[in-house]
């Protein structure tokens, strides 16, 4: 079982240092935002592999996932083995890659890893500029799957009403919860069987307030729709239209998750309050909090 990674986009929302960096190759903390990811992708059972859509404009990002022997002995000759096992360890996490050499959309993305994913399993999603630190969601929605026949899930999470037009959100209704959770409707944990995708409804058309979050475990029937899947929004190959092709044959479920179990780095100021949220949250707290000091540590609240 594969998990596929978008990473082909030209990270222009963080121009100028995108010129010379992948976007996903900048750091929240000691390590790039997209190796999070990673880890959290091989996170659930019988994930064995990640498959990185890539644009060769990025060689950058294949290069960070390679092992590099000279400067690992470098480091070590050095005294820093620390830092040569953590580097080490980036070198040898099981990712392979495949290309998309022009911006067609993110089904046109996800129908790029074909060939690398198989054609008989599902596999996982999961956008890059959003990873979740103690790495549960994809694990959760693998139960979910389970539960219900090995069909497609999709976490979804509550927004407001007023902001309901700028997502897409799902119709359905509310069928029960994760074992062990006492969730109902829109509330953490509940799962929803999924019979529609509207994208950016008004609100008073809104058929929930539950929006897609960024994570997707499908059917490998999805490929085969994917790749006769014509343009929609934006003159692109949308992957939300292909999964509405895909509820005409099979069942599909949503999970509830908090969107806010996991760390939005989309924008210049959502990268930088991740990397706060990490600091503050982790064994560099107090370290950061010196570093910040007294009048930042007033602003952060």
């Amino acid at each position: 079982m594969k998990a596929v990674i978008p990473a082909a986009g030209l990270g222009t929302r963080f121009l100028p240092a995108t010129k010379a960096l992948p976007k996903e190759l900048l750091p929240v903390l000691d390590k790039p935002v997209i190796q999070y990811v990673v880890e959290e992708a091989l996170e659930p059972d019988g994930v064995d592999g990640v498959v990185i859509v890539n644009s060769h404009e990025k060689p950058q990002i294949e290069g960070y996932f390679s092992v590099d022997e000279d400067f690992e002995g470098m480091l070590r000759s050095r005294g820093k083995d620390a830092e040569a096992d953590k580097v080490h360890e980036a070198g040898f996490l099981p990712v392979s890659f495949v290309y998309q050499d022009e911006p067609r959309g993110l089904g046109h993305a996800v129908l790029c890893a074909a060939d690398a994913v198989g054609d008989d399993e599902p596999f996982f999603v999961l956008l890059g500029d959003y990873f979740v630190p103690d790495r549960q969601m994809c694990v959760r929605m693998a139960e979910v799957s389970r539960e219900h026949g090995g069909a497609s899930v999709i976490a979804v999470a509550p927004v407001p009403a007023d902001q309901v037009s700028r997502y897409g959100i799902i119709a359905g209704e509310c069928v029960g919860s994760l074992p062990g959770v006492a969730a109902s409707g829109e509330e953490e944990g509940a799962v929803w069987k999924v019979t529609g995708l509207v994208e950016k409804p008004k609100a008073e058309d809104a058929p929930s307030h539950l929006f897609i979050v960024g994570r997707y475990l499908l059917s490998p029937r999805i490929m085969d729709l994917l790749a006769v899947q014509g343009p929609g929004a934006g003159n692109e190959i949308q992957l939300t239209d292909a999964m509405e092709r895909l509820l005409d044959e099979e069942e599909m479920y949503a999970l509830v998750v908090d969107a806010d179990e996991g760390c939005d780095t989309g924008t210049p100021a959502a990268w930088a309050a991740t990397n706060a949220r990490i600091a503050l949250e982790g064994d560099q707290a107090t370290a950061f909090r010196e570093a910040f000091g007294a009048r930042g540590m007033r602003l952060l609240g």
